[in-house]
């Protein structure tokens, strides 16, 4: 999804073996915005967000967006969430730590519960078939959308038009 959005931006990912990432700058309407990929364990993912935030001199953590799955929404649908509780998302969970506060926007990706007794790590790290793989290729797309949207006029429309599908 972050590659889409710098491709989409004509630029291109590249090792930030400091921050541990992958990231690039990219201009999006007449903002300059950092996309990165932490190169960490999802559950450590808030270490490469807090040296990227320092890096970058981010200061207010309402201006870093969050992409992650979530296992309460349907495999498919995106929700974008301004602040609030993580959920037991230990990615989030870390990103709080580094980030000293909550209030960073989210967009969760819908991967729906796991089958039966499996447990959520297990289930997102599990090879999805072929119809989930469909609808989460179309949910990359609508990310990158929802995240444009969220730059170029606010989370508040971004809510608006992303939640209530």
């Amino acid at each position: 999804m972050v590659a889409l959005l710098a491709s989409r931006h004509g630029e291109n990912l590249k090792r930030s073996a400091r921050e541990r990432s992958l990231a690039t700058t990219a201009r999006f309407v007449d903002q300059r915005v950092v996309l990165a990929f932490p190169q960490t364990y999802m559950n450590e993912s808030g270490i490469s967000v807090g040296l990227l935030c320092r890096k970058y001199k981010v200061e207010d953590a309402a201006h870093v967006v969050i992409v992650h799955d979530e296992l309460d929404l349907e495999v498919g649908r995106l929700q974008v969430k301004e602040g609030g509780g993580l959920a037991g998302h230990n990615g989030l969970r870390s990103v709080k730590a580094h980030l000293h506060s909550d209030a960073f926007i989210r967009v969760r990706l819908g991967v729906g519960r796991p089958p039966g007794r499996k447990q959520g790590a297990d289930h997102v790290l599990t090879r999805p078939g072929k119809a989930e793989r469909e609808a989460l290729g179309v949910l990359i797309s609508e990310a990158a959308d929802a995240i444009e949207t969220i730059i170029a006029e606010g989370v508040a429309p971004a809510m608006n038009r992303y939640n209530r599908r």
